[in-house]
């Protein structure tokens, strides 16, 4: 190929994938799609500049409107969840989480989290970002039956291990944590608590979902979006107001894993945090029912959905186990055939993340185009006609085609087309 035919080719992918995605089911858990007016501010001038610093005292010029955004965007961060410090420059959860990382635990430490198989993200892997910081990961026992964190184990782990931080949170997170019985397991110890709530910031911020910082863990970071529907950026926030203790996450942040921060995202994050703020509760509350409705759908259709005794779930997120249908690995294949896009994931007491037993469904962002509890019963017939009565996949994807064809608009935001929003 020759330069021009390298171009071409890359904006013919760019418009078939943009193609496809407009006649799916987008149900990866750790997806969303941001406002247009989110868009416009993201592609701006700001794309195109850096950062280094805090804003007001930064090492490089011209940042004298970026600076005025950043301070808008920690404003409103504080606000939306209720914190008393905010760090808006990581740019992903998981550089969010090698702050944190950085700033409280020395290589050699201890630090409890989750298993990868009970939902846990992989940056607290030996492989991940954990693993980067050289601590010693010590793993929380897990309760199948509510698929959540055992109590007594999980403090009696604690209270053994001593562990400089102790994590929550998942990235399979279908209930919230039993962070108030382990409270006083973490105070005990001196530990420093942390709840990543990446997969769940949008309900917190919507008051769908426990609020850790107001259950007394100290430390709450995530990305901006999945349930959060912004840019991809990450957040820290705090319910300290100890200098001491807030300075050392600013410097883990920089100079510690990040330089410029991408200034683009932080203004993106901004114009989400103030749409949060108007819209957040409503899409929030629809995203679970969305997420309950469909787990009842599909446990009528004869899948083995996880959580039954608990209602399926209490966030954006299902766990489905397939084994019966292929297992998780062939399933999301034939699910992405059929312009279903979900991913295989890891169940509890899976050995292999190739060929894992589940597969792990978000409706974050079907609720995000407007589709609430009617369209999920259609979503859970497509499934059991692809997957339980063996229909075809071209069937299967006509029909999704056809259910999309009327949600193709993001709900629960400002109207990027009203006069003023234009600055191109």
């Amino acid at each position: 190929m020759n330069m021009r035919e390298n171009v071409d080719f890359v904006l013919d992918q760019v418009r078939e994938h943009t193609d496809w995605f407009g006649n799916s089911l987008p149900m990866i858990a750790s997806e969303n799609v941001m406002s247009p007016l989110a868009k416009k501010v993201y592609n701006s001038d700001f794309m195109d500049r850096y950062a280094e610093g805090l804003p007001h005292n930064r090492y490089y010029e011209g940042n004298i409107y970026v600076d005025e955004v950043e301070d808008k965007c920690t404003e409103l961060a504080k606000k939306l969840y209720g914190a008393k410090f905010s760090e808006v420059r990581p740019v992903s959860a998981t550089t969010a989480n090698m702050a944190i990382m950085f700033a409280f635990a020395k290589p050699g430490d201890k630090v409890t989290a989750p298993k990868l198989s009970d939902g846990a993200h992989i940056s607290t892997a030996k492989f991940g970002a954990f693993g980067v910081r050289g601590v010693t990961t010590k793993r929380y026992p897990f309760d199948q039956e509510s698929m959540n964190l055992d109590v007594d184990g999980t403090c009696k782990l604690i209270r053994e291990e001593k562990p400089s931080v102790a994590m929550f949170g998942q990235s399979v997170f279908l209930f919230p944590n039993p962070l108030t019985e382990i409270k006083d397991a973490i105070e005990e110890v001196g530990a420093v608590s942390w709840y990543d709530g990446a997969h769940v910031m949008g309900l917190i911020a919507g008051k769908q979902f426990q609020d850790p910082l107001k259950e007394g863990i100290t430390i709450l970071s995530g990305s901006t979006h999945k349930t959060l529907p912004g840019p991809q950026h990450g957040l820290i926030l705090t319910n300290t107001e100890d200098d001491e203790f807030n300075k050392k996450i600013q410097k883990a942040v920089f100079p510690g894993v990040t330089s410029n921060h991408h200034l683009h995202a932080m203004a993106a994050l901004t114009v989400t945090l103030a749409e949060a703020i108007e819209f957040g509760e409503e899409y929030a509350s629809q995203i679970v029912r969305n997420a309950q409705a469909l787990g009842q759908a599909m446990h009528d259709n004869g899948f083995d959905v996880l959580g039954e005794k608990m209602g399926f779930t209490r966030s954006h997120t299902l766990s489905v186990r397939v084994v019966e249908q292929g297992g998780g690995a062939d399933v999301s294949k034939k699910l992405e055939r059929s312009n279903v896009i979900a991913n295989k994931n890891l169940l509890p007491e899976d050995k292999s993340p190739i060929n894992p037993s589940g597969i792990r469904l978000g409706v974050q962002e079907l609720t995000r185009c407007g589709m609430k509890e009617s369209e999920m019963k259609q979503v859970a017939d497509i499934f059991k006609r692809l997957l339980i009565d063996g229909g075809t996949e071209e069937r299967a994807k006509e029909e999704v085609i056809e259910l999309r064809r009327n949600f193709n608009t993001v709900q629960y935001c400002f109207d990027a087309g009203k006069p003023g929003y234009v600055f191109d």
